[in-house]
């Protein structure tokens, strides 16, 4: 094997016995021994079912791959071989390093020990020591954050602190690789952030084998990527090609014989002509300057605000402390039910343990990958209108905006105060889950933010 390659996956296949009848598996054990001693061809009573066949990939140190496909296609028989928790038919995986695996829910836990009694087992399941363990509990057990529950056993945990307590582990065993099999659609908005910190800082150095059904998740973590189906792989390449390839796929699937998918390729070598009205000098086309009426569509997005200063993640140089994250309404009154295009302020206020003469405060919101999907900082304001602190003051930012209509979910805030400008700063206070939004909507939203249009119009030319 290749020095660069950590895991090797060569002509995997993987085969189940189904039986019909609980005395067929007692008749598969003797009979057909008996026929051979007879001399007689031995009867099958059995039906095979194949659930990987032929599965050749390999996987370079550093990168990160994703698995993609339906329920049932074997992505999770084909991690759990790659884990060594499943031994295959045929075929060989051979895997560098230390591989640490976040396969289906529970798996590797006794239900009957406790919280803590299973880090401990995990720990030697992964090569590590009693001594290894002992200096890394206490990281483990701030990461899971399950508090009392480390003592009781497991069989009382929620599916949500189930994956708090494993992630927890194979984050502090020292993986080379590290296999994540859809574990992270379970849970809070600021676990998934805390997991997705943590994943892309292992990216940087460490090997990722990652599950989703989330074609987008695929795209926003991966490099390459394997689309597998009923047990073989029908694509592999970049990401973004096979999620594309993949997302054809299942809606051919869904449109059954009422419509026939054909793949469109882009046009090399030449120019697209585009035969669509151009706009009017200075605004809309001609056409569209005074419609007779504006189709206005219906929209409608509820989000709830909890702040969560005190139990956020981040960093602090002591300098500086964010005391306060709030909403305002339109009154100018502290609102935790907001909605989707009202305006609205969001308002941070900072507590200054010593002066400053170039304060910043700024925020992002972001979605369960930790992805970026809007914010702003001071530095627009200040450029013009330079503000300082002294020890003592509270420094308090406000923006106003109209809130996006966002998809139904969990979205977290992060806020932070930092000093100097654009190109040199020091970041004095970072929290990564300042607060929390929930939003739910009746209406589907398309994209990762949703927006309110003014006019929708559909006309046919001759």
């Amino acid at each position: 094997m290749c020095s660069d390659i950590v895991i090797d996956v060569r002509n995997i296949q993987k085969r189940y016995e189904i039986f019909d009848r609980p005395k067929d598996r007692l008749k598969q054990m003797v009979l057909p021994r008996l026929s051979r001693i007879f001399r007689r061809p031995p009867r099958q009573y059995f039906t095979e079912f194949w659930a990987l066949r032929d599965i050749t990939f390999s996987v370079r140190r550093g990168d990160t791959v994703g698995i993609i496909g339906r329920n049932g296609s074997g992505k999770s028989t084909l991690l759990q071989i790659i884990s060594g928790t499943l031994n295959q038919t045929s075929g060989k995986v051979a895997a560098r390093g230390r591989v640490a695996a976040l396969l289906e829910l529970g798996s590797g836990f006794n239900p009957e020990f406790t919280g803590r009694e299973n880090v401990y087992l995990n720990g030697a399941l992964y090569g590590l020591s009693e001594d290894e363990v002992d200096r890394r509990f206490a990281d483990i057990e701030q990461f899971a954050d399950i508090g009392d529950f480390i003592d009781q056993p497991v069989k009382t945990y929620s599916s949500g602190m189930m994956v708090r307590l494993a992630f927890a582990v194979i984050a502090h065993v020292d993986a080379d690789v590290l296999i994540i099999d859809e574990a992270l659609s379970v849970g809070d908005a600021i676990f998934t952030q805390k997991c997705m910190r943590f994943i892309r800082e292992f990216q940087e150095n460490g090997t990722l084998l990652f599950v989703s059904h989330d074609a987008a998740a695929i795209q926003n973590l991966c490099r390459t990527a394997i689309w597998l189906h009923q047990g073989e792989v029908v694509q592999q390449g970049k990401a973004k090609e096979v999620s594309d390839a993949y997302l054809e796929f299942s809606l051919q699937e869904i449109y059954g014989e009422k419509a026939k998918l054909k793949s469109v390729a882009p046009h090399k070598g030449r120019d697209l002509n585009y035969s669509v009205a151009r706009p009017a000098p200075g605004g809309l086309s001609a056409e569209m300057e005074a419609p007779t009426e504006a189709f206005v569509p219906e929209y409608s997005s509820k989000a709830s605000f909890s702040e969560n200063i005190s139990s956020a993640k981040g960093w602090t140089t002591e300098d500086a402390e964010i005391n306060n994250v709030e909403f305002l309404d339109q009154t100018g009154e502290s609102a935790t039910v907001l909605s989707g295009g009202e305006r609205v302020s969001l308002r941070i206020s900072v507590f200054l343990r010593r002066e400053f003469t170039r304060p910043i405060v700024g925020f992002l919101v972001r979605d369960r990958l930790g992805q970026d999907l809007f914010g702003e900082n001071t530095l627009p304001f200040t450029s013009f209108h330079p503000v300082s602190g002294n020890e003592g003051d509270t420094i308090e930012a406000e923006f106003v905006f109209r809130l996006p209509m966002l998809p139904n979910g969990q979205y977290v805030i992060m806020a932070s105060f930092a000093e100097g400008d654009l190109h040199s700063n020091v970041q004095h206070h970072y929290l990564h889950d300042a607060a929390v939004l929930t939003v739910s909507s009746e209406k589907i939203r398309w994209g990762l933010v949703g927006i309110e249009f003014e006019n929708i119009r559909l006309a046919s030319k001759k």
